[in-house]
Protein backbone atom coordinates (compact mmCIF):
# COMPACT_ATOMS: atom_id res chain seq x y z
CA UNK A 1 0.00 0.00 0.00
CA UNK A 2 1.34 3.30 -0.79
CA UNK A 3 2.52 5.37 1.70
CA UNK A 4 2.11 9.44 1.99
CA UNK A 5 4.44 11.99 2.73
CA UNK A 6 3.88 14.37 5.28
CA UNK A 7 3.07 17.59 2.69
CA UNK A 8 0.80 15.28 0.89
CA UNK A 9 -0.96 14.21 4.14
CA UNK A 10 -0.78 17.96 5.37
CA UNK A 11 -2.45 19.09 2.01
CA UNK A 12 -5.12 16.45 2.52
CA UNK A 13 -6.39 17.64 5.93
CA UNK A 14 -6.62 20.91 5.07
CA UNK A 15 -8.68 19.87 2.48
CA UNK A 16 -11.04 17.93 4.85
CA UNK A 17 -11.03 21.04 7.33
CA UNK A 18 -13.07 23.15 4.74
CA UNK A 19 -15.62 20.20 3.82
CA UNK A 20 -15.69 19.37 7.74
CA UNK A 21 -16.22 23.10 8.85
CA UNK A 22 -19.07 23.28 6.47
CA UNK A 23 -20.73 20.25 8.52
CA UNK A 24 -19.94 21.82 11.69
CA UNK A 25 -21.51 25.09 11.05
CA UNK A 26 -24.48 22.82 10.47
CA UNK A 27 -25.05 21.40 13.97
CA UNK A 28 -27.38 22.62 16.56
CA UNK A 29 -26.84 21.91 20.13
CA UNK A 30 -29.95 22.07 21.62
CA UNK A 31 -28.36 22.26 25.61
CA UNK A 32 -26.75 25.50 24.75
CA UNK A 33 -29.30 28.05 25.82
CA UNK A 34 -27.12 31.83 25.56
CA UNK A 35 -28.41 32.58 22.36
CA UNK A 36 -32.14 32.48 23.57
CA UNK A 37 -31.38 34.63 26.20
CA UNK A 38 -28.71 37.37 25.51
CA UNK A 39 -28.60 39.59 22.47
CA UNK A 40 -25.29 38.77 20.77
CA UNK A 41 -23.01 41.28 19.37
CA UNK A 42 -20.05 40.71 17.05
CA UNK A 43 -20.20 43.98 15.65
CA UNK A 44 -16.21 45.08 17.30
CA UNK A 45 -13.41 44.57 15.03
CA UNK A 46 -12.41 40.90 15.43
CA UNK A 47 -9.17 42.07 16.74
CA UNK A 48 -10.17 45.31 19.29
CA UNK A 49 -8.55 44.79 22.35
CA UNK A 50 -11.03 46.63 24.48
CA UNK A 51 -14.82 46.96 24.51
CA UNK A 52 -16.39 49.98 25.46
CA UNK A 53 -20.01 49.34 27.99
CA UNK A 54 -22.40 51.96 28.16
CA UNK A 55 -24.71 51.89 30.77
CA UNK A 56 -27.92 54.32 29.58
CA UNK A 57 -30.13 56.69 31.64
CA UNK A 58 -33.06 58.15 29.10
CA UNK A 59 -34.18 61.71 30.20
CA UNK A 60 -36.88 63.56 28.57
CA UNK A 61 -40.45 64.41 28.03
CA UNK A 62 -42.56 65.31 25.64
CA UNK A 63 -44.74 68.28 25.99
CA UNK A 64 -47.08 71.27 24.23
CA UNK A 65 -45.49 74.17 22.19
CA UNK A 66 -46.69 77.27 20.40
CA UNK A 67 -46.60 76.65 16.12
CA UNK A 68 -43.93 79.58 15.94
CA UNK A 69 -41.81 77.82 19.17
CA UNK A 70 -38.00 77.58 19.17
CA UNK A 71 -37.56 75.81 22.75
CA UNK A 72 -38.47 72.20 21.18
CA UNK A 73 -38.59 69.62 24.48
CA UNK A 74 -35.55 66.99 23.60
CA UNK A 75 -34.56 63.81 24.72
CA UNK A 76 -31.61 62.05 25.04
CA UNK A 77 -29.42 59.00 26.87
CA UNK A 78 -27.65 60.09 29.78
CA UNK A 79 -24.23 57.29 29.36
CA UNK A 80 -22.02 55.84 31.90
CA UNK A 81 -18.81 54.52 30.67
CA UNK A 82 -16.60 51.76 31.81
CA UNK A 83 -14.07 49.10 29.64
CA UNK A 84 -13.52 45.35 29.38
CA UNK A 85 -10.77 43.80 28.22
CA UNK A 86 -11.27 41.30 25.72
CA UNK A 87 -9.55 37.87 25.83
CA UNK A 88 -8.62 35.20 23.74
CA UNK A 89 -9.66 31.82 24.00
CA UNK A 90 -9.27 28.38 21.62
CA UNK A 91 -10.21 24.73 21.16
CA UNK A 92 -9.43 23.07 17.95
CA UNK A 93 -8.82 19.03 16.84
CA UNK A 94 -6.57 16.83 15.70
CA UNK A 95 -6.00 13.91 13.19
CA UNK A 96 -3.39 11.06 14.23
CA UNK A 97 -0.86 9.72 11.21
CA UNK A 98 -2.65 6.52 10.92
CA UNK A 99 -5.94 7.87 10.43
CA UNK A 100 -4.30 10.53 7.79
CA UNK A 101 -2.67 7.71 5.82
CA UNK A 102 -5.84 5.24 6.01
CA UNK A 103 -8.26 7.90 4.68
CA UNK A 104 -5.91 8.79 2.06
CA UNK A 105 -5.32 5.15 0.85
CA UNK A 106 -8.77 4.19 1.06
CA UNK A 107 -10.40 7.57 -0.23
CA UNK A 108 -12.48 7.85 2.70
CA UNK A 109 -13.30 11.58 4.11
CA UNK A 110 -11.73 11.70 7.68
CA UNK A 111 -14.18 12.02 10.67
CA UNK A 112 -16.03 14.97 11.97
CA UNK A 113 -16.78 13.80 14.87
CA UNK A 114 -13.44 15.89 16.65
CA UNK A 115 -14.42 18.75 14.94
CA UNK A 116 -17.42 18.76 16.17
CA UNK A 117 -16.65 18.47 19.81
CA UNK A 118 -14.37 21.61 19.51
CA UNK A 119 -17.71 23.12 18.49
CA UNK A 120 -19.34 22.32 21.13
CA UNK A 121 -17.21 22.55 23.53
CA UNK A 122 -16.70 26.70 22.75
CA UNK A 123 -20.45 26.50 22.50
CA UNK A 124 -20.27 25.44 26.48
CA UNK A 125 -17.59 28.01 27.17
CA UNK A 126 -18.92 30.92 25.60
CA UNK A 127 -22.79 29.51 27.81
CA UNK A 128 -20.68 29.48 30.49
CA UNK A 129 -19.10 32.80 30.55
CA UNK A 130 -22.56 34.53 29.42
CA UNK A 131 -24.83 32.92 32.23
CA UNK A 132 -22.48 32.94 34.94
CA UNK A 133 -19.12 35.09 33.70
CA UNK A 134 -15.59 33.96 34.53
CA UNK A 135 -13.61 34.94 37.66
CA UNK A 136 -10.35 34.39 36.03
CA UNK A 137 -10.96 37.35 33.71
CA UNK A 138 -12.83 39.41 36.03
CA UNK A 139 -16.18 39.10 33.84
CA UNK A 140 -19.89 38.43 35.70
CA UNK A 141 -22.56 37.23 33.87
CA UNK A 142 -26.42 37.34 33.64
CA UNK A 143 -26.99 35.51 36.62
CA UNK A 144 -24.42 37.35 39.16
CA UNK A 145 -24.17 41.26 37.53
CA UNK A 146 -23.41 43.46 40.56
CA UNK A 147 -25.42 46.85 41.06
CA UNK A 148 -28.65 44.68 39.92
CA UNK A 149 -31.52 44.42 42.84
CA UNK A 150 -31.63 41.59 44.59
CA UNK A 151 -35.05 40.86 46.29
CA UNK A 152 -35.25 37.98 49.13
CA UNK A 153 -38.48 35.54 48.89
CA UNK A 154 -40.07 34.73 51.90
CA UNK A 155 -40.64 31.39 51.16
CA UNK A 156 -38.94 28.75 48.99
CA UNK A 157 -41.81 27.96 45.81
CA UNK A 158 -41.75 24.35 46.88
CA UNK A 159 -43.35 25.44 49.99
CA UNK A 160 -45.49 28.31 48.97
CA UNK A 161 -48.99 28.37 47.74
CA UNK A 162 -49.52 29.11 44.05
CA UNK A 163 -50.81 32.68 44.82
CA UNK A 164 -47.24 33.57 47.23
CA UNK A 165 -45.55 32.23 43.97
CA UNK A 166 -47.53 34.52 41.33
CA UNK A 167 -47.01 37.22 44.12
CA UNK A 168 -43.28 37.04 43.94
CA UNK A 169 -42.56 36.54 40.44
CA UNK A 170 -45.12 39.83 39.69
CA UNK A 171 -43.00 41.71 42.44
CA UNK A 172 -39.60 40.94 40.27
CA UNK A 173 -41.41 42.07 36.73
CA UNK A 174 -43.26 44.88 38.39
CA UNK A 175 -39.80 46.27 39.63
CA UNK A 176 -38.10 46.19 36.90
CA UNK A 177 -41.27 48.08 34.67
CA UNK A 178 -41.31 50.45 37.53
CA UNK A 179 -37.56 51.37 37.40
CA UNK A 180 -37.52 51.86 33.73
CA UNK A 181 -40.68 54.12 33.80
CA UNK A 182 -42.19 51.26 32.66
CA UNK A 183 -40.75 50.73 29.43
CA UNK A 184 -38.90 47.74 29.66
CA UNK A 185 -40.68 45.44 31.97
CA UNK A 186 -38.69 41.83 32.26
CA UNK A 187 -40.81 39.20 29.76
CA UNK A 188 -38.02 36.43 31.35
CA UNK A 189 -38.15 34.69 34.10
CA UNK A 190 -34.68 32.26 34.70
CA UNK A 191 -35.22 29.58 37.61
CA UNK A 192 -33.52 26.77 39.05
CA UNK A 193 -34.25 23.43 37.30
CA UNK A 194 -35.51 21.90 40.15
CA UNK A 195 -37.78 24.82 41.02
CA UNK A 196 -39.15 24.91 36.93
CA UNK A 197 -39.51 21.04 36.99
CA UNK A 198 -41.69 21.89 40.55
CA UNK A 199 -44.01 24.53 38.65
CA UNK A 200 -43.80 22.67 35.40
CA UNK A 201 -44.99 19.22 37.09
CA UNK A 202 -47.90 20.22 39.83
CA UNK A 203 -51.23 20.31 39.17
CA UNK A 204 -53.13 23.32 40.33
CA UNK A 205 -55.20 23.15 43.40
CA UNK A 206 -58.20 25.09 41.49
CA UNK A 207 -60.60 23.07 39.48
CA UNK A 208 -58.86 25.52 36.67
CA UNK A 209 -56.82 22.94 35.54
CA UNK A 210 -53.62 23.45 34.46
CA UNK A 211 -50.06 23.59 36.28
CA UNK A 212 -48.39 26.06 38.60
CA UNK A 213 -46.04 26.78 35.70
CA UNK A 214 -49.24 27.73 33.39
CA UNK A 215 -50.66 29.87 36.06
CA UNK A 216 -47.72 31.89 36.51
CA UNK A 217 -47.54 32.63 32.43
CA UNK A 218 -51.22 33.27 32.25
CA UNK A 219 -51.93 35.23 34.88
CA UNK A 220 -48.61 37.24 35.55
CA UNK A 221 -47.88 40.80 35.32
CA UNK A 222 -45.99 41.60 31.95
CA UNK A 223 -48.59 38.95 29.85
CA UNK A 224 -51.38 40.99 31.97
CA UNK A 225 -50.48 44.91 30.49
CA UNK A 226 -48.70 43.55 26.98
CA UNK A 227 -50.52 40.62 26.05
CA UNK A 228 -47.08 38.90 24.95
CA UNK A 229 -46.25 35.37 26.53
CA UNK A 230 -43.65 35.58 29.63
CA UNK A 231 -40.66 33.54 28.35
CA UNK A 232 -39.33 31.04 31.72
CA UNK A 233 -36.70 29.01 31.52
CA UNK A 234 -34.45 26.34 33.68
CA UNK A 235 -31.22 26.95 34.30
CA UNK A 236 -29.21 24.77 36.12
CA UNK A 237 -26.19 27.14 37.31
CA UNK A 238 -29.32 29.17 39.50
CA UNK A 239 -28.76 25.96 41.98
CA UNK A 240 -26.88 27.88 44.86
CA UNK A 241 -26.90 30.74 43.04
CA UNK A 242 -27.82 32.85 45.63
CA UNK A 243 -25.83 35.23 47.90
CA UNK A 244 -23.27 32.89 49.39
CA UNK A 245 -23.34 29.93 47.30
CA UNK A 246 -26.13 28.30 49.50
CA UNK A 247 -29.38 29.41 48.34
CA UNK A 248 -31.12 29.27 44.97
CA UNK A 249 -31.84 32.24 43.13
CA UNK A 250 -34.49 33.24 40.19
CA UNK A 251 -33.48 36.16 37.57
CA UNK A 252 -36.20 38.37 35.69
CA UNK A 253 -35.05 41.09 33.25
CA UNK A 254 -35.70 41.85 29.27
CA UNK A 255 -34.30 40.54 27.37
CA UNK A 256 -33.02 43.21 24.65
CA UNK A 257 -30.15 44.93 23.16
CA UNK A 258 -31.17 47.91 24.88
CA UNK A 259 -30.34 46.22 28.14
CA UNK A 260 -27.32 43.61 27.66
CA UNK A 261 -25.12 42.17 25.08
CA UNK A 262 -22.77 39.66 24.87
CA UNK A 263 -20.02 40.75 23.00
CA UNK A 264 -18.18 38.10 20.69
CA UNK A 265 -15.55 40.10 18.13
CA UNK A 266 -14.46 36.77 16.70
CA UNK A 267 -16.55 34.56 16.74
CA UNK A 268 -14.98 30.67 17.04
CA UNK A 269 -12.99 29.89 13.57
CA UNK A 270 -10.92 26.91 12.65
CA UNK A 271 -7.18 28.01 11.55
CA UNK A 272 -5.18 26.30 8.84
CA UNK A 273 -3.85 23.23 9.80
CA UNK A 274 -0.62 22.36 10.83
CA UNK A 275 1.70 18.93 11.69
CA UNK A 276 2.63 18.92 14.85
CA UNK A 277 5.32 16.50 15.49
CA UNK A 278 5.91 13.35 13.77
CA UNK A 279 2.66 11.75 13.85
CA UNK A 280 0.33 14.28 14.84
CA UNK A 281 -2.00 17.49 12.64
CA UNK A 282 -3.48 19.40 14.31
CA UNK A 283 -6.46 22.08 13.53
CA UNK A 284 -6.18 25.00 15.44
CA UNK A 285 -9.41 26.79 16.48
CA UNK A 286 -9.44 30.46 18.00
CA UNK A 287 -12.22 32.85 19.87
CA UNK A 288 -12.40 35.93 21.26
CA UNK A 289 -14.57 37.13 23.99
CA UNK A 290 -15.78 40.14 25.50
CA UNK A 291 -18.90 39.13 27.93
CA UNK A 292 -21.47 40.34 28.90
CA UNK A 293 -22.56 44.06 29.46
CA UNK A 294 -25.70 44.73 30.70
CA UNK A 295 -26.21 48.28 29.61
CA UNK A 296 -29.44 48.83 31.91
CA UNK A 297 -29.47 47.18 35.33
CA UNK A 298 -33.08 48.53 36.12
CA UNK A 299 -34.40 45.84 33.92
CA UNK A 300 -33.08 43.38 35.91
CA UNK A 301 -33.98 41.79 39.16
CA UNK A 302 -32.55 38.63 41.22
CA UNK A 303 -34.49 37.06 43.77
CA UNK A 304 -33.36 34.61 46.71
CA UNK A 305 -34.47 31.98 48.82
CA UNK A 306 -36.75 30.59 45.47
Amino acid sequence: MKQYDAVSMLAFVENQRNHIETEVNKTVFPEIVYPDLVPVDNSAPEWTKTITFRSAETFGNADWINGNANDIPTAGNKYGESQSEVHMAGVGYAYGYEEVQASLAYGVNLQNNDAIAARETYERFVDKVAIAGDAEKGMQGLINTSGVTLESSAKTFLTSTEDEILAAVNKLISGTAADTEYQMAADTLLLPYSVFTYLASTPLSSKEGGTLLSFIQRYNTYTATTGQPLTVRAISRLKNGGTGGTIDRAVAYSNNARVLKLHIPMMHKFLPAVQVGALNFVVPGIFRLGGLEVRTKEAMRYMDGV
